[in-house]
């Protein structure tokens, strides 16, 4: 008997395989389950990728050499004070009856974040010999679904192109200069403004959000989103910067210091109800806005301008800047906060002086994005050693992988800001376009451009700054549809965007696809014709005459 069973369950496995090859071979397809859903931002069981890249420098292995000056001279201009819904983006793009050659898709890249696990797949028949196959980022719908043969597929001729600022990208304005913002419209997609705690905050677990609402509001009635700075020391301000309640509290300290060469309200950072709040503050915070459409970016620090320095100030750790204790439990309490919203520091705090990163390296595995607001002052990259890029180099040049890089064009003289954007030689012999690609900058402060420089040339700067979209194959099975897009531009979109025909999404996102990569996405939107297809990009972090464009050229 024993024999009689062994022989039995041998000639029933092979009686299976024999189905699941027959099948196989026949273009059916084994069903597999879709566990991510449109609501998961990193749907990682859909994400494959081609074969990884080469091993690339360690993101937080930057030079860790003999530090260049850190309270470098930091001029500024007399005067610089300034004093959830759901929106698609469709690009519009019908599309005409497919040829019937079959569709060749490029051999694409893939992310490649450290701490992202990635599957892999075999290169779908139809794909070049010795190419790489595209990752293909997901099946799109609910439950099963059946991966067809790649014969299936014909492919659908698409036109589209990039002719504005994307979304999330560009030169940045004031969000009080209303009248430059209004001349420019579309041509600027961000707005930026400082704030105090004490504007939202003065007696002890009462938030008024209006002052920030206001600032919301009025860029997204432009078609615009917010950059948000909350500072605690702004040189030449004395008006207190912290809550009343804090500021009145038993043993706190009042101090009015000069801070380059102007007297300054500054903290004491001594106060642990100070502290305390700051963490309560951006818990607050995240749990109102994290998700907010209208905020693009958030920046945070300590210091002057929320810089992370005190140039020309008294510095004392502990007192008039925060402990490198503190200051740890702060960055640990954002990266655990803003799940959403990205959220940066100034270059400043490579800076072992003020901040806790080299003595905890662990730190910089925190995604935060950087700002550098002195941006292409005369000596700017002359070399690893000069400052600024000393302190890009420390927080690591894979950065922008998963984080925005930004920051304000330099006040350290009125040349400067009045060349900075000249074309092609910038003030000292470089193009803004050659510093955005050396630092993948996705937005740059320059409200005062408009005085010295064409709406043309604001345009043109902005466009030469985050993501660039191109769909590079369209094609259908009448059922499903396979977009390959390859990102053109010199940063990823930090935010979720969704690959979309006739306005159902991929289940996966563009969000982190880096530039120079390409991947593909499939929706399967049920029975439909290829004739007739719609292609856009959508997204819920969208303002209202906000859209994300894609170039496309597929005859």
């Amino acid at each position: 008997m024993e024999v009689s069973r062994s022989f039995i369950r041998s000639l029933a496995a092979a009686i299976v395989l024999a189905c699941i090859g027959s099948s196989q071979a026949d273009g059916i397809g084994i069903e597999v389950p879709t566990h991510a859903r449109p609501s998961d931002p990193h749907p990682e069981s859909l994400r494959l990728h081609s074969p990884p890249l080469a091993a690339q420098r360690d993101p937080v292995g930057a030079p860790l050499g003999a530090m260049p000056d850190p309270d470098r001279q930091k001029h500024r201009a007399q005067g610089r004070s300034h004093s959830r819904g759901t929106v698609r983006s469709v690009e519009d793009a019908r599309v005409q009856s497919p040829p019937v050659a079959a569709v060749a898709m490029n051999a694409g890249g893939q992310r490649d974040a450290p701490d992202r696990s990635a599957s892999r797949r075999e290169a779908p028949s139809g794909a070049r010999q010795g190419a790489a196959a595209p990752a293909i980022r997901a099946t799109g719908g609910k439950g099963p679904r059946r991966l067809r043969a790649n014969a299936d597929f014909v492919p659908v001729p698409l036109q589209g192109s990039i002719d504005r600022v994307q979304p999330m990208t560009g030169i940045v304005l004031w969000n009080d200069n209303v009248a430059d913002l209004n001349a420019l419209g579309a041509d600027v997609q961000l707005e930026f403004a400082y704030l105090k705690y004490s504007d939202v905050v003065n007696d002890q677990d009462v938030y008024d959000w209006s002052a920030v609402d206001a600032r919301l509001a009025s860029a997204a009635a432009r078609g615009h989103q917010m950059i948000l700075r909350f500072h605690d020391t702004y040189p030449g301000q004395t008006r207190i910067s912290i809550p009343a309640y804090v500021a009145n509290s038993p043993g706190y300290e009042l101090t009015y210091r000069s801070v380059e060469g102007r007297q300054t309200f500054i903290p004491d950072w001594r106060s642990a109800l100070l502290q305390r709040f700051v963490l309560e503050f951006y818990t607050r915070f995240a749990q109102r806005y994290d998700q907010d459409p209208r905020l693009a970016f958030l920046q945070a620090g300590f210091g002057s301008y929320a810089e992370y320095h005190l140039w020309d100030g008294p510095l004392a750790l502990g007192q008039t800047f925060p402990s490198k204790a503190f200051q740890q439990q702060f960055l640990e309490h954002m990266g655990a906060t803003f799940d959403q919203t990205p959220w940066s520091l100034s270059i400043d705090a490579a800076s072992s002086t003020y901040s806790p990163f080299s003595a905890v390296p662990a730190l910089r595995q925190l995604r935060f994005g950087l700002f550098d607001d002195s941006f292409m002052h005369e000596s700017h990259s002359g070399d690893d050693q000069e400052y600024n890029r000393w302190a890009w180099l420390f927080f690591g040049e894979q950065r922008h992988h998963d984080s925005p890089a930004g920051g304000e064009f330099n006040y350290y003289s009125d040349f400067d800001q009045r060349h900075v954007l000249d074309y092609p030689d910038g003030p000292y012999g470089r193009s803004f376009e050659s510093f955005a690609a050396q630092y993948r900058i996705t937005y740059m402060i320059g409200n005062d451009q408009p005085r010295y420089q064409t709406r043309a040339r604001i345009r043109q700067a902005a466009m030469a700054t985050g993501y660039a979209f191109r769909i590079t194959g369209l094609a259908s099975n009448g059922e499903c549809v396979r977009m390959a897009i390859r990102n053109e531009g010199i940063a990823p979109i930090y935010h979720d965007a969704w690959p979309a025909a006739n306005g159902q999404r991929a289940d996966a996102s563009l969000r982190g696809l880096l530039p120079g990569s390409e991947e593909t996405f499939e929706a399967c939107i049920g029975p439909h014709s290829p004739g007739a297809l719609e292609i856009g990009i959508e997204s819920d972090r969208l303002v209202p005459g906000q859209r994300i464009q894609f170039n496309a050229d597929l005859p």
